[in-house]
C-alpha cells in the first residue's frame, strides 16, 4: 500500500509539474504576444505621425523617424509569425495585417514620398483602423488563452495540493506501518530470542530440562522444536553417561576394596616367607618372592589410589588442613625419591623467601609433589636437574613447578594428561591415575594444576594453592570434578 501511495504521489508529482510548466510557457508566450502585437500597432503609428510630418514640412529627419518605425514593424511582424506559427486563426489576423500594411504602403506612403498625396487623399488612405481592429481582435484571442491557461494553473495547483495530501497519507502510512512492524518484530523476533537466550544460559548451566515454550508455524517456532528435541537427546545421553559413570565407579570402588584386603594378606605372607618365618628359604626363590612382594605392593599402591579417587570424588575425603612448610615438604620429597628408586638426577630447590601463609593437608600437598618429582626423575635423562621452584606472584596464592628436562609432552597429551587412565610419552606400562589423583587433591584444596611443555624441549607442572585468608571454593571444586566425569573413561 506504501509503495503504491508513493508511486501515485510520484506520478501526480511528475504530471502537474511537467502541465503546469506548460501552462507557465503558455502564458509567457501569451504575454508576449501581446507585447508585440502592441509594439507593432505602435511601430504602424509611428510610420503615420512621421509621414504626415515628412508631408507637410518636408523634413528628411521625419524619414528617418519613418524608417525606424517600419524596421520595428517588420521585426514584430516576424516576430509574431513565429509565435502564431501553429495557430490558424492568429495566422489569418497576420495575413490580414500583411495585406493592409501593403496596400497601405502602396496608396499612402508612396504618393507621400512621391509629392503626389493631396490633403483629402491624406485624411482618406492615412487611417490605422483596420490594423488597430485586427491587433485588437489578436490581443482579445490571446486573453481568452490567458484565461484558460490561468483556470488551468488554478485546477493544477488543487492536484499539486492533492499530492501533498498524498505525501501526508504516506507519511502516516509509514509512521503507523513502523509502529505495526516494531510490535510483530517484537511478537515474532525479539521476545523469542530473548527467551531462546534465556533457555541457553539454562542450558549452558546444565539445566537441560528446560524447554523453549515458543509454539508458532513460522522459521523460529520450527527451531524452538528443533532444539528442544537436542536438548532432550543431549539430556538423555548425558544420563546415560552419568548412569555408565557411576557404575564404573561403584565397580573400581567396590573392586578396590575387595582387593585390598586379599593384597594386603599377600604381603604379609609374603615377607613372611621371606624372613624364613617357616623356614630356610633358597637364594633364587627368595629373590623369586621378591619380586613377587614388589608386584603384590605395587597393585597395593594402585588399589590404594582408586580407593581415593573414589573418596575424592564422592566428596567423602577430609582434608586436615596445616601450615604448610615448603623446606620441610620439598626436603622430604626429595629424600624419598631418591631412597625410593636409583636416581640418577641431581635436585635444584628454590624457594622464594616470605611467602604467603598457605593452609592444606601436608600429607596429600606432599603426595602431589612426591608424584611430579617422581614422574620428572624417570623421565628425565641421566645427569640432568630436576627443578623445584616454589614462588608467589600474586599475594593470594602460591604458585610450585615441578621442571623436568625429558622428552617433553605433545598438544594432545597436555589436553588430556589429567583426566583418568590418560598416559603421556613415557608413562606407558602405569595406570595412569597419578596426575587425575593429584588434579583431585589439589582442586580439593582450592587450587589449580596445569602443565607447559614444548615437545622435545621437556615440561613444567604447575600447580597453585590459594593463601589462608584467600577465597576458596573446595565445594565447587568438588562439583566441577563431578561434572567433568563424562570425559573420564575416554
Amino acid at each position: 500500500m506504501l509503495a503504491l501511495l508513493l508511486l501515485a504521489q510520484e506520478g501526480l508529482s511528475l504530471g502537474v509539474g511537467i502541465l503546469k510548466q506548460r501552462a507557465v510557457d503558455k502564458v509567457t508566450k501569451t504575454f508576449e504576444i501581446k507585447r508585440e502585437s502592441e509594439r507593432l500597432l505602435k511601430a504602424a503609428l509611428e510610420e503615420k505621425v512621421a509621414l504626415r510630418g515628412y508631408f507637410l514640412s518636408q523634413n528628411d529627419e521625419f524619414l528617418i523617424q519613418y524608417q525606424l518605425g517600419k524596421h520595428t514593424f517588420h521585426s514584430s511582424f516576424s516576430r509574431l509569425s513565429e509565435l502564431l506559427e501553429n495557430e490558424p486563426y492568429q495566422q489569418k489576423n497576420l495575413d490580414t495585417i500583411k495585406t493592409f500594411h501593403d496596400q497601405w504602403e502602396n496608396q499612402f506612403v508612396q504618393p507621400v514620398l512621391e509629392g503626389s498625396l493631396d490633403a483629402e487623399t491624406l485624411l482618406q488612405q492615412g487611417s490605422l483602423d483596420i490594423l488597430r481592429e485586427t491587433v485588437d481582435s489578436i490581443i482579445t484571442y490571446e486573453r481568452i488563452l490567458l484565461h484558460g491557461q490561468n483556470e488551468r494553473l488554478r485546477y493544477l495547483d488543487r492536484l499539486n495540493q492533492f499530492s501533498f495530501m498524498l505525501i501526508g497519507l504516506s507519511i502516516g502510512v509509514i509512521i503507523i506501518g513502523s509502529g505495526l512492524n516494531f510490535v510483530l518484530l517484537r511478537r515474532r523476533v525479539v521476545s523469542p530470542i530473548q527467551h531462546l537466550m534465556k533457555v541457553g544460559h539454562a542450558w549452558k548451566n546444565g539445566q537441560l530440562a528446560v524447554q523453549i515454550n515458543h509454539v508458532s508455524e513460522d522459521e523460529m517456532g520450527r527451531l524452538a522444536v528443533i532444539l528442544n528435541g537436542m536438548a532432550r537427546d543431549i539430556r538423555g545421553r548425558q544420563e546415560k553417561t552419568q548412569q555408565r559413570n557411576q557404575q564404573l565407579e561403584d565397580l573400581i570402588s567396590t573392586l578396590s576394596h575387595d582387593l585390598r584386603t586379599p593384597l594386603l594378606a599377600n604381603r604379609c605372607a609374603l615377607s613372611a616367607i621371606v624372613g624364613e618365618a617357616f623356614g630356610p628359604v633358597s637364594d633364587g626363590l627368595k629373590g623369586l618372592l621378591e619380586e613377587y612382594r614388589d608386584a603384590n605392593d605395587n597393585l597395593i599402591k594402585l588399589v590404594e589410589t582408586l580407593l581415593d579417587i573414589s573418596r575424592y570424588e564422592a566428596g567423602g575425603h577430609i582434608l586436615n588442613p596445616e601450615p604448610l612448610n615448603w623446606h620441610t615438604l620439598c626436603d622430604r620429597v626429595v629424600t624419598w625419591v631418591q631412597n625410593s628408586s636409583q636416581c640418577k638426577c641431581s635436585f635444584q630447590v628454590c624457594i622464594k623467601p616470605d611467602l604467603p601463609t598457605v593452609k592444606g593437608d601436608a600429607i596429600e600437598i606432599q603426595r602431589v609433589l612426591q608424584n611430579l618429582v617422581d614422574n620428572a626423575v624417570r623421565l628425565n635423562e641421566p645427569g640432568k636437574q630436576v627443578l623445584i621452584q616454589v614462588t608467589s606472584a600474586d599475594p593470594a596464592q602460591v604458585q610450585i613447578a615441578v621442571q623436568d628436562q625429558g622428552p617433553g609432552l605433545k598438544d594432545q597429551e597436555v589436553n588430556r594428561l589429567f583426566y583418568r587412565f590418560s598416559q603421556g610419552a613415557g608413562r606407558q606400562g602405569r595406570a595412569g591415575l597419578g596426575l587425575y589423583l593429584c588434579r583431585q587433591i589439589i582442586e580439593a584444596h582450592g587450587g589449580k594444576i596445569w602443565v607447559e611443555s614444548t615437545l622435545g624441549q621437556g615440561a613444567t607442572f604447575w600447580f597453585t594453592l590459594p593463601a589462608d585468608g584467600a577465597e576458596k571454593h573446595p565445594v565447587l571444586a568438588i562439583a566441577a570434578t563431578r561434572l567433568s566425569r563424562q570425559n573420564q573413561y575416554v
